[in-house]
C-alpha cells in the first residue's frame, strides 16, 4: 500500500539549517546518523515541537480496534500530519486507503508509492486531471476516487478527460453537503442529477456517496448532535437510493467521519457496510478521521468521542510545544520564544503544563504570552516550558522535522526519530 524503501529513504537525507531547532552540530549529519547517537530533548534548540511515540501507537492501536469492531474501514486524512512516516504506520495497522485534499498532496503520496488515494475534494484542475489519467493508464494497481457535487464539475472533469490518454474512468463519489456547509449538493435532488451525469460519462463511474459532518457542528450540543444525525441520515437515504437505482458500477463506498463525530458516523451508516444491490455491488462504509493518529490538549480532547470522558480506552495527546523563557519584564509576565510561526492557534491557544496557574493569553509571531498571578514567583530567563496544544493540521505545518520522544513524560525524552513533513 506504501513503498517503505522510498519511506526508509527519508532517513537519509541530510540535516541542515532549514530544520528548524535542530542543533548545528549536526548540520550535514543524516537522519540516521543523528539518531544513532542518541540525542535527547535537551540537544534541541527551542521553540521546537515534539511527537510522542508512545502515545502515537496507542492511538493508532485504539482507532484500529474501534473500526473493526464497528465494521468500518478507515480512509485517515494524510491532510493532517502529510508524513508519509506517519501514513505508513496508519497503513500497516490496516487503513483502507490515505485520504487526501488536494492533487498536489495527491502526487506527493503517489511519489511514496500510496497504491489507494481517496480525494475528499472536486477535481477540476486541467493539469491535475491530465496527470491523474496518465497516472491511472500507467499504474494499473492505483485505485483513485474523487468527489463532484454539481453539473459543473462533471462537465469540467469530461472535458478534460475526453482528451487525455488512458481508458480508465476515474471513480466518482457524489458529494451531498448541507445548509450552511461547505461544498456539497444541497438537496438529494441534486445529488441525484449529479450521480446520473457520472453514469452517462464515458471518462467517470459512479463509486459512492459521502460528505463532511464536521461542517455542520462544532460542539456536542443536542442541536448541534441532531444536525449531524439528520444530515448523515440524508447521506444514507442518497446511497440507498442510487444502490436501489442499479447506478453503482462495480462497487460503492458510502464516506464521511472527521475526528469529532465518528461515533454518529458509525451509528447512522455503519449498517450498511457490506450492503449489495440487485446486481451484487458491495457497499463499504468508510472513515476519513485524520487527527486521531495526534489528537490534542484542546479542541478534540474536548469535542471527541474517544477523549477520557467519553471511552474507557481514549485517545491521548501525542503533540508538544516547548518554548523558553526569554523575558520577565513585569510581574506576572513572562516571554516565550514559540509564536504563531510555531504553534497552533486557531482553535486555541497552548496551555502551560509544566508551570502551575499560568495561562498563555496571547501570541505573536515569534512569542508567546505567559500570564501568572503577580505574586508568583518569576521563572528564571532560561526555563523551558511544556505547551499542550490544540488543532495537529495546524501544528505540523509549521515544521518540515519534528522529533519524535520516547515519552514525553519524562524528564529528558530520548529522541528516537524525526519525522518529515511535506506543505
Amino acid at each position: 500500500m506504501i513503498d517503505s524503501n522510498a519511506v526508509n529513504a527519508l532517513r537519509t537525507r541530510t540535516l541542515g539549517p532549514e530544520h528548524k531547532s535542530v542543533p548545528p552540530s549536526t548540520w550535514g549529519q543524516s537522519v540516521e546518523q543523528f539518531i544513532s547517537t542518541a540525542p535527547t530533548l535537551a540537544d534541541f534548540q527551542t521553540p521546537l515541537l515534539t511527537l510522542d511515540r508512545g502515545r502515537m501507537q496507542h492511538n493508532i492501536a485504539v482507532m484500529a480496534e474501534w473500526a473493526q469492531h464497528a465494521g468500518v474501514r478507515i480512509a485517515p486524512h494524510g491532510k493532517t500530519t502529510m508524513a508519509p512516516a506517519l501514513w505508513r504506520l496508519q497503513l500497516e495497522s490496516g487503513s483502507w486507503a490515505i485520504t487526501l485534499a488536494t492533487i498536489w498532496q495527491v502526487q506527493l503520496a503517489r511519489a511514496f508509492g500510496v497504491e489507494r488515494i481517496m480525494l475528499a475534494n472536486a477535481l477540476v484542475d486541467p493539469v491535475g486531471l491530465t496527470w491523474l489519467a496518465s497516472e491511472l493508464e500507467a499504474h494499473p494497481e492505483f485505485e483513485f476516487y474523487c468527489w463532484a457535487d454539481g453539473l459543473a464539475t462533471v462537465k469540467a472533469m469530461n472535458a478534460v478527460l475526453a482528451s487525455s490518454a488512458g481508458a480508465r474512468r476515474v471513480n466518482v463519489i457524489v458529494e451531498l453537503g448541507g445548509e450552511h456547509g461547505r461544498t456539497g449538493a444541497r438537496t438529494t435532488e441534486s445529488a441525484r442529477g449529479v450521480a446520473d451525469a457520472v453514469v452517462a460519462s464515458p471518462s467517470l463511474a459512479l463509486a459512492g456517496v459521502g460528505g463532511y459532518e464536521g461542517a455542520l457542528s462544532h460542539d456536542r450540543s443536542p442541536t448541534g448532535l441532531t444536525d449531524v444525525r439528520t444530515y448523515l441520515d440524508t447521506v444514507a437515504a442518497l446511497h440507498r437510493e442510487l444502490l436501489d437505482a442499479d447506478l453503482y458500477d462495480t462497487h460503492a463506498v458510502v464516506t464521511a467521519g472527521g475526528s469529532a463525530y465518528q461515533d454518529l458516523v458509525v451509528e447512522r451508516l455503519a449498517a450498511m457496510a457490506d450492503e449489495k444491490g440487485e446486481r451484487g455491488v458491495a457497499t463499504s462504509v468508510v472513515l476519513r478521521s485524520g487527527a486521531y493518529i495526534i489528537h490534542d490538549d484542546g479542541f478534540y480532547s474536548q469535542i471527541s468521542p474517544m477523549n477520557s470522558a467519553r471511552s474507557d480506552n481514549p485517545l491521548r495527546s501525542a503533540m508538544h510545544g516547548w518554548a523558553r523563557v526569554v523575558s520577565t519584564p513585569e510581574p506576572g509576565l513572562a516571554l516565550l520564544d514559540a509564536g504563531k510561526r510555531d504553534l497552533p492557534f486557531d482553535e486555541g491557544l497552548p496551555v502551560p503544563q509544566s508551570v502551575e496557574h499560568a495561562e498563555v493569553t496571547a501570541l505573536n509571531d515569534q512569542h508567546a504570552f505567559l500570564r501568572m498571578p503577580e505574586d508568583s514567583a518569576a521563572l528564571p530567563v532560561g526555563t523551558v516550558v511544556r505547551l499542550g496544544l490544540s488543532h495537529p493540521c495546524t501544528a505540523f505545518d509549521k515544521w518540515r522535522l519534528i522529533p519524535v520522544i520516547d515519552d514525553a513524560d519524562s524528564d529528558n525524552p530520548l529522541v528516537v526519530d524525526l519525522v518529515h513533513t511535506f506543505f
